[in-house]
């Protein structure tokens, strides 16, 4: 599947990807998780999702994030990045040099203590499926962070990976081309895809699971 250039468009997203999922179907994604050693927590809108996720981080801790639709749609990111709060690693490394500096980049976000995202997909059965471009978020989300807590739209559900392809295919990736057109002028591409099952460490990582539509 070439998933690297794409003809469709954002009026051709099929409303199976986009609506909320059943209650029933919810739950019985949620004891997948829990089977293959992720926590899940299911909590009903956005704003219980944002409180939760505040919930699991310490004042202080050290904390970092890639650029989330989710976690900006939800209001988390001005709470992470409030004076005093938390480390967050996202100002401190940003202004810095990527000609000069990329070696000190590279070491301050590959572990971070917390690191906070989303997925573009997760199957009936529990696996979670990741893509970007740059891929910063899949070392720290596979094994470099130190806990993981991912927040994630019922409308996310598919029923395999098939479907998170799909998904991929005719919803995430027009999103974020068209987002990345309207910046830079160019096409964006997905370049790397994770996919997690499970998890050795009980408690490492734990997705907050949204009943109501959240992110793309």
């Amino acid at each position: 599947m070439n998933m690297r250039r794409s003809l469709v468009t954002a009026e051709t997203i099929a409303p199976p990807f986009t609506a909320a999922a059943p209650t029933r179907r919810i739950d019985r994604v949620a004891e997948a998780l829990g089977r293959h050693n992720i926590e899940a927590v299911v909590v009903g809108t956005g704003a219980e999702a944002r409180e939760r996720v505040l919930s699991m981080v310490p004042e202080g801790a050290e904390v970092h994030w890639g650029t989330s639709r989710t976690l900006e749609e939800i209001g988390l990111t001005p709470e992470l990045l409030a004076e005093g709060r938390y480390d967050a690693l996202r100002p401190r490394y940003l202004p810095m040099d990527r000609a000069t500096q990329a070696r000190e980049i590279r070491k301050l976000v590959a572990a971070p203590d917390f690191m906070l995202g989303s997925v573009q997909a997760i199957t009936d059965d529990g696996a979670l499926v990741v893509v970007s471009y740059s891929a910063s978020q899949i070392g720290p989300y596979a094994s470099g962070a130190g806990r993981v807590i991912l927040v994630v739209g019922s409308q996310k559900i598919v029923p395999d990976l098939d479907g998170a392809l799909r998904r991929i295919r005719e919803v995430v990736f027009p999103w974020e081309n068209a987002q990345v057109q309207a910046r830079l002028g160019v096409d964006t591409i997905l370049e790397k895809v994770l996919i997690m099952y499970g998890e050795w460490t009980a408690g490492r990582t734990t997705v907050v699971l949204v009943r109501e539509p959240v992110g793309i």
